[in-house]
């Protein structure tokens, strides 16, 4: 099963609470901060409800 690396490259500032805490659950903080997650089906939620300030690569 692969990885997968998240960057946060937009602010979660002035984002609704909701998006602010995903953020935050999936450990990233400043904009251009990166974390690897597992690929399952928890982290691919995560993931759609902040598509638009995250970019995703799948690492091996």
């Amino acid at each position: 099963m692969a990885d997968l690396k998240i960057t946060l490259i937009k602010s979660a500032l002035h984002r609704e609470p909701r998006q602010r805490a995903i953020i935050k659950s999936l450990g990233l903080g400043k904009v251009h901060s990166s974390v690897v997650h597992p690929d399952n089906s928890a982290t691919r939620g995560a993931i759609f409800k902040v598509a638009h300030l995250v970019t995703v690569e799948e690492v091996k």
